[in-house]
């Protein structure tokens, strides 16, 4: 049954969700580094996941806040690199945005990715079409705003395929930031690996508010 709102503890077991996905597609994620990069982006997002879920299991939730921020804090203490600055910034950021709501809505979504996009493009510089994580991110949070007054699970499921619209998108860039930059062309074709994690953890949470 799809859900219209998650308490702390749902959105405890989403993000639960989120992190059991990334875990599970560091293959893929790797692949799509390898193609660009140096090929640890996997890695590294199943190490930050790992801690992730290892704090999210280790009492129970203060708060939606908390549950997000935590996420965050994890990523960024276990990562390292530029991977886990960034999603360690977007959990942080986003997570700060839902202070002291008790439950979490379809405008609790669009604050999280709202905060969690603009504290990740301050942290690093990049805009849309930069092949970047805010390829997929941006579009999310913009689809995200249009959506509040929708039940949360179809609001998810219009931002999750916004997000991949991004990634798809992603394809067709050439890279400003990181070692993809050193490609040129060469880079062509092929997602951004940080887009790529963005859409497996919305996807996630989508799964999850879906039932």
């Amino acid at each position: 049954m799809p859900k219209n709102s998650l308490s702390k503890e749902e959105v405890k077991s989403m993000l639960l969700l989120a992190c059991e996905r990334i875990i599970a597609a560091e293959p893929e994620l790797s692949e799509a580094d390898r193609n660009l990069g140096d090929g640890d982006h996997g890695l590294g997002m199943e190490r930050g996941m790992k801690a992730a879920t290892e704090k999210l299991q280790s009492g129970e939730v203060e708060s939606v806040e908390k549950a997000f921020s935590s996420v965050g804090m994890a990523m960024m203490s276990s990562m390292g690199g530029a991977s886990g600055a960034i999603f360690g910034t977007f959990f942080r950021n986003g997570g700060k945005a839902l202070n002291g709501l008790e439950t979490f809505d379809a405008a609790a979504l669009a604050a999280f990715l709202q905060a969690g996009v603009e504290g990740v493009k301050q942290r690093g510089g990049a805009a849309v079409g930069d092949k970047t994580v805010v390829d997929a991110m941006q579009p999310a949070a913009e689809k995200a705003a249009q959506v509040t007054d929708q039940p949360l699970a179809e609001a998810l499921s219009a931002v999750h395929d916004a997000s991949l619209a991004g990634l798809e998108a992603s394809k067709s860039m050439i890279a400003k930031f990181g070692r993809a930059k050193t490609l040129g062309e060469g880079c062509l074709g092929f997602p951004d690996a940080g887009a790529l994690s963005v859409t497996v953890i919305l996807g996630a949470m989508k799964d999850y508010v879906n039932g």
